[in-house]
């Protein structure tokens, strides 16, 4: 019974608190709209999901959001230094062909926007094969390490959290 009113747990809890987000209070009118939605936009969109990837919700999850949280916070730290500390031709911006071990779609995605999220990056295009994400850098020394970095930080938890 609840698998058939909620197809998409995860969605309907992300589109509640994104609801609240965008109300910007709480209030139980807001909440029960945001229910509403949030059971009825999975319910509508089920037929178009059907090979959704399987989430763990567990303590991965948690820490991964908690690292991207963290990530942007210091991110935000280190382009004002830049931009406020820095002449613009002592940016060493470059382009990152960064591989891809991931294979849902979804799990990509979360990846692309985790990059771009995060101030200083934006991932700007996804092969078509979906094997490499083409990265901006704003100022990297090593592009190797940077790479490498992108995978160890923010595509390894991914590989196990969509399992």
């Amino acid at each position: 019974m609840i698998k058939r009113l909620l197809p998409h747990p995860a969605l309907t809890a992300m589109l509640v608190v994104v609801w609240l987000l965008m109300a910007n209070s709480i209030t139980v009118g807001g909440i029960l709209l945001g229910l509403v939605f949030g059971i009825v936009l999975p319910k509508f969109t089920e037929p178009f999901w059907p090979d959704r990837p399987r989430v763990r919700f567990r303590g991965a999850l948690l820490g991964y959001v908690g690292l991207v949280l963290y990530d942007i916070v210091v991110a935000n730290f280190e382009v004002a230094r830049l931009i406020l500390f820095r002449r613009n031709r002592d940016l060493r911006s470059r382009w990152l062909v960064v591989p891809v071990a991931l294979s849902s779609p979804e799990a990509i995605t979360v990846l692309a926007a985790t990059i771009s999220l995060t101030p200083g990056t934006v991932s700007s295009d996804v092969s078509a094969d979906g094997r490499f994400l083409l990265v901006h850098a704003l100022d990297v020394a090593d592009a190797d390490a940077e790479i490498a970095r992108i995978k160890t930080r923010y595509e390894a938890p991914l590989l196990r959290i969509f399992a």
